[in-house]
């Protein structure tokens, strides 16, 4: 059966899960603002297929909930793990098909969810996460040995934030690194590698683009 109004299951799941509609709009590629239009006025009229899809799986529900006829919702994938998440304590965070070089530079795959990490999703409200704004990628290269090591799994916060240093995932030009971010020097940055055989590489603000802050990670002892 279709749910009646998407607008209010999309309020009352985002309110459960404690994610807020601008993190959700993140997570979809939107503005920030763009999921409050369509619950508060309307606009849009409906979801894009591909953003109903998206945020019936990260939220663990049917389609038909968002809107969706019901035969669509059967025939979705049941969620990035396999299987649909429906308890508001945890939540599922996507696992990307992308590795973030700890090396000389690698490109980025693709950004295909490939399964999915459980949280507490009190630990996540606790640290201060927004869990739509969150992805793990797998870490590929040793210039940040012993940091982080060739196959890490590291959980990358994409949330909007004034830039400071800290370990970063960054693109610059085709390539996906994951380096320690300085921002001392005006107008620019110096991406530096924990494993000293590797030198700092220092780059004009405008030939980076930061993806996001490591914030957690995952790998064998």
């Amino acid at each position: 059966m279709v749910t009646a109004d998407p607008r209010a299951r999309l309020l009352h799941l985002s309110e459960e899960r404690g994610v807020s509609l601008s993190a959700l709009s993140g997570l979809i590629g939107r503005n920030a603002t763009y999921l409050q239009q369509f619950v508060r006025k309307g606009s849009p009229r409906k979801l894009a297929e591909n953003d109903r899809r998206k945020l019936a799986d990260f939220l663990g529900v049917e389609e038909a909930e968002l809107g969706a006829p019901e035969y669509i919702s059967h025939s979705s994938t049941k969620g990035m793990g396999g299987k649909r998440n429906s308890n508001p304590d945890w939540l599922d965070i996507p696992r990307l098909a992308i590795e973030a070089s700890a090396g000389p530079g690698a490109l980025g795959a693709g950004d295909d969810a490939i399964g999915a990490f459980r949280f507490s999703a009190r630990w996540l409200r606790g640290q201060g996460f927004e869990p739509a704004m969150l992805s793990a990628i797998l870490v590929a290269g040793d210039s940040m040995e012993p940091l982080l090591r060739d196959g890490d799994e590291i959980l990358v916060d994409r949330t909007p934030r004034p830039m400071r240093d800290g370990i970063h995932v960054v693109r610059v030009g085709d390539a996906l690194l994951v380096k320690r971010v300085q921002t001392g020097v005006p107008g620019r940055l110096i991406l530096e590698s924990a494993n000293p055989a590797y030198r700092p590489i220092e780059l004009d603000l405008r030939e980076v683009e930061v993806i996001g802050r490591v914030v957690w990670k995952s790998g064998r002892l």
